[in-house]
This record gives structure tokens, C-alpha cells and sequence, in this order.
């Protein structure tokens, strides 16, 4: 005999312990909209779970934070996959904390579907990111979704809220459903580069980009963004701020990037600090500027 009902009316960490409880093998089926997960257990034990691309423990943590659609248990259907090794009481708790956690993010993130969007700032703004930020930064588009942006970041959904949560808090991203999203996004003039970011370095930015003739919308945006990036570790290397040798060239920069040039207005930029800094800091203080740079000033491919 099937065992199913809503969601909303049981957490599905709850309902997994119910059954398991019981010792019984079969097959949890979630769904939500379009969306379908299963859960297997055997014995009790859960062995193997399925969502979209995520297999394991990360699609078990995925189906743990829906809030809403229905579950069927069938009894006595199987699988021959164990994609999860850790006992209920570790998957299941795990799943909880997450869950918890989850109602926190989604002050902010309503749900994976949605997509975050780059809010307009000042042009000489000062924004700091960490390497995860930059990681994801880069990759907006208007049209990802959080959980599009996981897979495009070898992430998870629920790692890539929390990074999302950080900087909708800090009102550099807007959450928006997917819907509005695609009423106001114009259509890309060129994708942005998957580019590593390692700690301290600003992302690298070429490619098709590179070579457009000009640059729109949140590609602007972001070059924006690394401009002033380039300006605070300019002013890290030399210890003081508002210096003209690296104010004027960011200004510069900023009115070319809002012309429609791209990233070589970045570079420009670098090369002028890199002067700056060698002046008055000395040549190692700007090659370990330079280091930091290597990343923004790859030549074109």
C-alpha cells in the first residue's frame, strides 16, 4: 500500500523518517511542478537519490528544502545504485540543518527557480568580493537561475543561495522569478568567460567578450565592477587612496566601459596603475600588483 500526501503538510526530512523507521525498501517519488525526485531505500536505509542532474547525498539535500508538492512512497520498488554511504541519522540531520537554513536564505533567495539579476550602482562605488562572489558574479546573466548558476559553478543549489544571500544583502543582486527575468533581459551581446578566480586576484574576462564591439547590460556592469576592484588593490599596494595617478586612468576607464568598450578598458586601467604604483611604491611592490592582475590581463583568445 502507497504512502503519499503534501509537502506543505509534512517536511520531507519528516516523511523519509517515517518510513525508514519501519524497515521497509521502496521508493519515495517528489514532485513539484515539473520538477521530479526520488529518494530509494532498502531495509529502512536510504541508498540511492535522484534530482535533475544530482545524484546521492546532494539530491537527498536538495528535495530536503522543497516546501511545497507531493510525495507518493511505493513499497518494494527497488534500484540496483547505492550512491549514499552515511546512515540515516547522519543524511537526515544534515538534511534538518539544511532545511533550517533554508528558511533563513529564503528571506532573500524565494527558491531556486528564481534568477538573480545585477542591481545598477554608483560608477565609483567601492564593492569588495570574495573569490566565491567573483566565482558567481561573473556568471549572471539575467536569464540563470540559482540553480543553473550551481551547475555552471560546479556547485550545489544551497551553496550558491548562500553566496546569492551575501550579495542581495549587500543589494549588488535582486532576486527576480524567472518570468520578469526573461521580460527585461535583452539578449546577450556575449557570454562572459567561466574563468577560475583565486583569492586576491579579480577574475579574468576575455574571450567573446574581448573581442565584441561593445559591451551592454550586466557585462557592463561587471567590467564596472572589476574596475573598482582593480582600484582598491591599486590603493592596497599603496597605501593611500585618492591618488590622481590611479583615480584619473579608473574614472577613464569607467566613462570608456559606459561607451560601449569592454574589457580592454580594463586593461588600460591596469597598465596605468601598474605605472603608479612603480613610481611611488617601487618595481616589487608592482609585480606582486602585477601577480594579482595576471588573471584581467590574459591576451584574447
Amino acid at each position: 500500500m502507497s504512502f503519499q500526501g503534501s509537502i506543505q503538510e509534512l517536511p520531507v526530512p519528516d516523511i523519509i523518517q517515517l518510513v525508514s523507521v519501519s524497515g521497509k525498501t521502496g521508493m519515495f517519488m517528489l514532485v513539484r511542478g515539473p520538477e521530479r525526485g526520488l529518494i530509494y531505500l532498502r531495509n529502512g536505509r536510504i541508498v540511492h537519490a535522484e534530482l535533475g542532474a544530482l545524484t546521492g547525498e546532494e539530491a537527498v539535500y536538495a528535495l530536503a528544502i522543497w516546501s511545497t508538492g507531493d510525495f507518493q512512497f511505493t513499497p518494494g520498488k527497488e534500484t540496483e545504485a547505492t550512491t549514499i554511504d552515511k546512515t540515516n541519522t547522519s543524511l537526515l540531520m544534515e538534511a534538518a540543518r539544511r532545511l533550517d537554513e533554508w528558511k533563513v536564505l529564503a528571506r532573500k533567495i524565494p527558491g531556486v527557480d528564481y534568477v538573480p539579476v545585477l542591481k545598477g550602482r554608483e560608477m565609483g562605488e567601492p564593492v569588495s568580493l570574495s573569490p566565491h562572489e567573483w566565482n558567481l558574479v561573473v556568471r549572471i546573466d539575467g536569464r540563470k537561475t540559482v540553480e543553473e548558476l550551481a551547475r555552471a559553478t560546479s556547485s550545489n543549489s544551497f551553496d550558491t543561495a548562500k553566496v546569492l544571500y551575501g550579495l542581495v544583502t549587500s543589494d549588488l543582486v535582486e532576486m527576480k522569478p524567472r518570468e520578469a527575468a526573461a521580460r527585461v533581459t535583452p539578449p546577450p551581446t556575449a557570454p562572459l568567460p567561466a574563468a577560475a578566480v583565486r583569492p586576491g586576484a579579480p577574475p579574468a574576462v576575455s574571450g567573446p567578450l574581448a573581442a565584441s564591439a561593445g559591451v551592454m547590460g550586466d557585462e557592463k556592469k561587471i567590467l564596472m565592477i572589476l574596475c573598482t576592484r582593480v582600484k582598491q588593490e591599486a590603493e592596497t599596494a599603496i597605501g593611500e587612496s585618492n591618488l590622481p595617478g590611479v583615480d584619473r586612468p579608473y574614472k577613464m576607464a569607467l566613462a570608456e566601459i559606459d561607451k560601449g568598450r569592454g574589457v580592454e578598458a580594463v586593461r588600460d586601467l591596469i597598465r596605468q596603475t601598474e605605472k603608479a604604483i612603480s613610481s611611488i611604491r617601487g618595481p616589487a611592490i608592482m609585480k606582486a600588483f602585477q601577480e594579482k592582475m595576471s588573471l584581467v590581463m590574459q591576451p584574447k583568445v
